[in-house]
């Protein structure tokens, strides 16, 4: 691969990583003020692995409400698709939310899982055709959030997508918007898309649900800084950092952040970058919205809705859109 001439000439020794949009999203996180780091990256196989043990937790309320939504509304939802859809779900993860859609979707053409976690991705892809033997199950190793191909079997097939898990708060509005474009860009006109959408509520079951007792969501977030020790020759000392999640009401997100324990200086393939105390490394937004306010950024999107299913406390959205041309 190439050096990167931003590299010091020590570091040019030093083993590079095969993903170098990884370092040059993290040289320029850590190097911009204030610091931050693309959520993006918490899902290497052991960050996949951790937050499907947060999806169970007893303070996060998303998945359990989400699963409830589909298991009890999944006809209504289902029939937003086309008979004989091919079935894109991006961010794909673990199975479990698929299922509960799967079982409403008899005349499924195929199922294209699209993670950026390519061993985890392909681990699960694998129990789901041993599970599904008659549905074709295509599995696309890549970055969601950038342009990237469908596998050319699909041509002529109705597509539908798929985005569970309030994913989509993890991204600005502006943001949001660009990404539900480009999800559209890749379906094509008249495609539908089902979203997962967490809503505002109080502000106690918010934090709670992003900082719980057993510290599962705090391994979750220093686990980034222990892969940029592993997979960019960092040298972080992950006890001098510790996990903070707080809502940010102006924004209508909550925030998650590796707070510095102590003045020091950290070094990533080379290069060093100095902390103060009680600085902090922005990891994560969650974007909480209203009905209204996410059918307002799905429009500007060009998206229009066709429906919205809420649970009985109304803690969570699973909204049914359709691409406009």
């Amino acid at each position: 691969m190439t050096i990167d001439p931003r590299l010091s000439a020590d570091a040019r020794t030093l083993p590079l990583p095969e993903n170098g949009l990884f370092l040059t999203d993290v040289w320029d996180g850590l190097g911009a003020t204030p610091k931050t780091l693309s959520a993006k990256y918490f899902y290497d196989a052991a960050g996949s692995a951790l937050f499907e043990k947060i999806t169970v937790l007893p303070e996060y309320y998303p998945t359990r409400t989400e699963l409830r939504i589909l298991d009890e509304r999944g006809p209504e939802i289902a029939a937003h698709l086309p008979e004989g859809a091919a079935l894109v779900e991006f961010g794909s993860g673990s199975t479990v939310k698929l299922r509960r859609l799967l079982r409403h979707l008899p005349g499924l053409s195929a199922y294209v899982p699209v993670d950026v976690s390519a061993e985890f991705l392909h681990e699960q892809a694998e129990v789901l055709k041993g599970d599904f033997p008659d549905l074709p199950i295509e599995p696309v190793a890549a970055d969601f959030t950038r342009p990237f191909a469908l596998p050319s079997s699909l041509s002529g097939r109705p597509l539908a997508g798929f985005f569970p898990g309030s994913t989509i708060g993890n991204f600005e509005p502006a943001e949001a918007a660009r990404l539900l474009d480009g999800f559209g860009r890749i379906l094509g006109e008249g495609a539908t898309l089902i979203v997962g959408v967490d809503l505002v509520k109080d502000r106690d079951v918010l934090e709670a649900a992003y900082d719980d007792a057993a510290r599962v969501t705090a391994a979750f977030n220093l686990n980034l800084l222990h892969r940029i020790n592993r997979e960019l020759a960092g040298d972080i000392d992950l006890d001098s950092f510790m996990h903070r999640a707080v809502f940010n009401e102006a924004e209508s997100r909550i925030e998650m952040h590796l707070v510095s324990r102590v003045a020091q200086t950290v070094h990533v393939a080379g290069r060093a970058f100095a902390f103060t105390q009680g600085e902090s490394i922005h990891t994560e937004n969650s974007c909480k919205y209203t009905i209204a306010s996410f059918r307002a950024l799905a429009a500007r999107a060009g998206w229009s809705a066709l429906d919205a299913w809420t649970d009985s406390e109304g803690l969570f959205s699973v909204h049914a859109l359709r691409r406009m041309g």
